[in-house]
């Protein structure tokens, strides 16, 4: 297993996600602690030995069931990552007495790694604030020598990303995005690496396989891909492509049973990076895949002077396309909460102005009204 360097911290180039960890009679809350027991003792002889854990994660229940089982090892054998919840603002009123819990319920002394869990354009203002204090706590944590290292996870746009770094960038040590052959676009996840690498911020990658949609292609795009690598599958290309992604420290996956704990090992274990030929293979798929069900806002902004009630139409044509092809999914969610009132999909009048100088032809009331529909409570 390859190993690389975060802050004079070596980490393996593969790491064990717990959001998605094997689990009783269907219940996201049990987590099978003897099939984990087994996939970490598999993980730990292989080197992998960075962990990375959810306050929320499994019905609360992560934090306490991957550290039971790593209690067998060395406290300095493994690299534990755990996060503080932002995701929830209420959060914010209860900074150390969630910190606490989470050293209570992982039964350690210091966390190796510790995140912002998930900054983005809804919490942003709060994670900023001064007068909420998340920062200087977390910092005077470091300086305890509770916390090691300290970085984000975001889900939050570039622009996002660049007013945190702009606040807090010197006290950053790394950052975990979202990142895949089809979110290099569709996300733009492109403008986020360029940015982690002009600030020398190492990328731990999460959804590396999109949720497992990018080990499940059509039968025509398994075809192109075999085309050029004979014999390769679905989840060698995932994490091949992120290995040919400069400034990417760790690749982490969500292992939900052995079987695909030793796969992607193994292709860890012998790297082969793709090519930029190759690469620009998969962003034609990537095109291909998401342009189903989605539609082809290229964000020129020209729909926005005409919009009689002001209305942000290419982020929210970006949140709907992304809520399209996740199927679901909580960015949009978030993304909407941060917009806030009078600026939703719902508001919109229908008027057809912005439709009328969209060069792509998009029926633009037609999509927000199709949004403003998807997002409704299902009670409603």
């Amino acid at each position: 297993m390859i190993r690389r360097t975060i802050s004079g911290a070596s980490v393996p180039s593969f790491g064990f996600g717990t959001m998605r960890m094997p689990i009783v009679d269907g219940d996201i809350a049990k987590v099978d602690e003897d099939a984990l027991k087994e996939m970490v003792d598999y993980a730990m002889d292989h080197g992998v030995n960075y962990f990375d854990l959810g306050y929320g994660y499994h019905g609360d229940n992560d934090e306490i069931s991957v550290c039971k089982v790593l209690r067998e090892y060395p406290r300095e054998s493994y690299l534990i990552a755990d996060k503080f919840p932002i995701y929830d603002l209420s959060h914010f009123e209860r900074i150390e007495e969630i910190f606490e819990l989470q050293l209570e319920r992982t039964q350690l002394d210091y966390f190796d790694f510790y995140l912002f869990h998930n900054v983005c354009e809804m919490n942003l203002e709060s994670t900023l604030s001064e007068e909420l204090g998340l920062m200087e706590f977390l910092l005077e944590k470091k300086r305890q020598g509770v916390i090691r290292h300290l970085g984000l996870s975001t889900h939050g746009t570039a622009e996002t990303m660049r007013a945190f770094f702009d606040r807090f960038g010197e006290h950053m040590e790394f950052c975990q995005i979202q990142l895949n052959w089809v979110d290099w676009d569709f996300q733009d996840a492109r403008s986020k690496v360029d940015l982690l690498n002009s600030l020398d911020i190492p990328i731990i990658v999460m959804e590396p396989l999109r949720g497992g949609k990018l080990a499940e292609l059509t039968e025509k795009s398994r075809a192109k891909l075999e085309q050029l690598r004979p014999g390769s599958n679905a989840v060698s290309w995932a994490f091949d492509f992120l290995q040919s992604v400069p400034g990417v420290a760790c690749v982490l996956s969500g292992v939900s049973n052995m079987e695909q704990l030793v796969e992607n090992i193994a292709i860890f274990d012998e790297p082969a990076p793709t090519t930029p030929e190759e690469n620009e293979v998969l962003f034609g798929l990537a095109e291909e895949i998401t342009a189903k069900g989605t539609v082809p806002c290229t964000s020129c902004r020209y729909c926005i002077e005409y919009c009689p009630v002001g209305l942000d139409i290419p982020d929210l044509l970006r949140l709907y396309n992304e809520h399209e092809y996740t199927e679901g999914g909580f960015i949009a969610f978030f993304g909407l909460m941060a917009i806030g009132e009078g600026k939703q999909p719902s508001d919109c009048i229908g008027c057809g102005a912005c439709a009328r100088v969209c060069p792509q032809q998009i029926d633009i009331p037609g999509a927000l009204a199709d949004f403003a529909e998807m997002m409704k409570p299902k009670d409603e």
